[in-house]
This record gives structure tokens, C-alpha cells and sequence, in this order.
């Protein structure tokens, strides 16, 4: 411990500020880099997922087979601004949001399971 101390009150103080300074760009450059790192790895991917849901459902139209966010697959009968109406069985249709459609699926999958 006393090593320590001598070896800290033996550095000059001119030398003291320079190692202070380029201490501290040291550290803006690391909080620079790990932000960077953060970025793009985890906020780019997520946000060109969510503009590719978004493209997604804005293309959905009439006679599309989608997967519903909860697992309940189903044709679309209907499409308004902000809703779909989704035939899951012969005359059973429910309304939807938009926003609950997990996937589009190809032609003919409903009606193959």
C-alpha cells in the first residue's frame, strides 16, 4: 500500500494535468466506442426489424393468410385503416389490429393445415 502512495506523491505536478487530461479522453473515447458497439448491435437491427413490420403490414390486403401475433392463423376478409377482419373458420370472423399481425403467410397454408 505505502508503494503505492510513494509512487503517486513522486510524480511531478506539471505531468499530473497531462495524465489527468488524456485520462479523460480516454474515457470519452472507450464511452464512445461502447456506444457505437451498442448501436449497432442492438438499436440498428431493431429498428430495420420494426420498419420491415411496418412495410409488411401496410401491404396487407384482402384474401392474405397472416399468423396473429398469439398463434391463431387466419384469411383476411376485411382491411380498414386500423383493422383487419380475419376469417379463422368458415363463418367465424374476428376484427383485429393491424398491429397484432406477426407474419404473411404464403397462399394456400390455411387450407393445407
Amino acid at each position: 500500500m505505502s508503494l503505492i502512495a510513494t509512487a503517486l506523491a513522486a510524480t511531478p505536478g506539471a505531468s499530473a494535468g497531462a495524465q489527468q487530461s488524456a485520462s479523460g479522453m480516454s474515457t470519452i473515447l472507450i464511452l464512445l466506442v461502447f456506444f457505437a458497439v451498442f448501436y449497432f448491435l442492438m438499436i440498428r437491427p431493431q429498428q430495420k426489424k420494426a420498419k420491415e413490420h411496418r412495410a409488411m403490414i401496410s401491404n396487407v390486403t384482402k384474401g392474405d393468410e397472416i399468423i396473429t401475433s398469439g398463434g391463431i392463423l387466419g384469411v383476411v376478409v376485411n382491411v380498414s385503416d386500423d383493422y383487419l377482419t380475419v376469417e379463422l373458420a368458415e363463418g367465424v370472423a374476428v376484427k383485429l389490429q393491424k398491429q397484432a399481425v406477426s407474419n404473411c403467410l404464403p397462399k394456400g397454408t390455411v387450407k393445407s393445415i
